[in-house]
């Protein structure tokens, strides 16, 4: 694979901004369940490592939190934990169907374990999200908060994470040969 300062920036670059744009699609529409802000980041990741995967989560979450929303500022905490991860997994394993669903498993854990408490210590569980809907109603139902903030956010990582490292599956398998030599694809 060809690994130039130039093609790294490059795709680094797509991977921010695809992850922007999803993310900001999700978030304009309210759609629960899934946030699609991280596919950038798993592409990153299983090219190039863990650490240009957490960097480009990183720069993703401040970004975007300068140009639209500033909540979204400190959950770039999930999107590094996500490069990181990936980045190992991939570098560990090769990146197929079965890797991705397990990777998608776990992420669909960790991303909650993490954002949850950013979610209700900084927002009091209220992100402007989809899933403001689900936990509202889980508060009123007699839910304590952390629980109510974690169920909307498994629920939405499970399908979310698990899509999310699928598509990036077939997006690498769809890169021209030259470009996935050390990808495992």
């Amino acid at each position: 694979m060809p690994k130039t300062k130039v093609f790294l920036l490059t795709i680094s670059s797509l991977s921010i901004a695809l992850n922007i744009v999803l993310g900001t699609l999700v978030s304009t529409f309210k759609i629960p369940f899934i946030f699609l802000d991280t596919i950038g980041t798993i592409v990153t990741a299983v090219l190039f490592g863990p650490l240009q995967g957490a960097l480009v989560g990183g720069l993703t979450n401040i970004i975007q939190g300068m140009l639209t929303n500033p909540k979204d500022i400190p959950f770039f905490l999930v999107n590094v934990a996500v490069g990181l991860l990936v980045g190992v997994i991939a570098k560990k394993f090769k990146f197929d169907i079965k890797t991705a669903i397990i990777t998608g498993l776990i992420l669909s854990v960790i991303c909650p374990l993490i954002g949850t408490p950013i979610a209700i210590w900084l927002y009091g569980g209220i992100t402007g999200s989809g899933n403001d809907f689900i936990f509202m109603w889980l508060i009123k139902s007699g839910k304590d908060i952390f629980t109510a903030a974690f169920i909307p956010r498994i629920t939405g990582n499970i399908i979310d994470k698990v899509f999310s490292c699928l598509l990036v599956v077939f997006l690498v398998r769809a890169l021209p040969e030259k470009y996935k030599s050390s990808v495992g694809s």
